[in-house]
């Protein structure tokens, strides 16, 4: 028996894409999704949620981390 193939939409495009093996991509339709969604990522477009810290606490830890 075939198991069924899952179907995917393309973070990007929103294309049906089969998530199989053979797919480099995945879950991305091609490689031009791909690369446009890591430029959004690298752009700061998309962003994890997350506490702000305290600008005395990042150099607290800067220091500790470089010794």
């Amino acid at each position: 028996m075939a198991k069924k193939d899952l179907i995917v939409a393309c973070p990007t495009c929103q294309k049906s894409v089969a998530w199989l093996e053979s797919n480099q991509d995945k879950p991305f339709c091609s490689k031009r999704c791909k690369l446009i969604d890591l430029g959004e990522w690298a752009s700061e477009l998309h962003k994890i949620a997350g506490q702000t810290l305290d600008p005395e606490t990042v150099t607290q830890l800067a220091k500790e981390t470089s010794d």
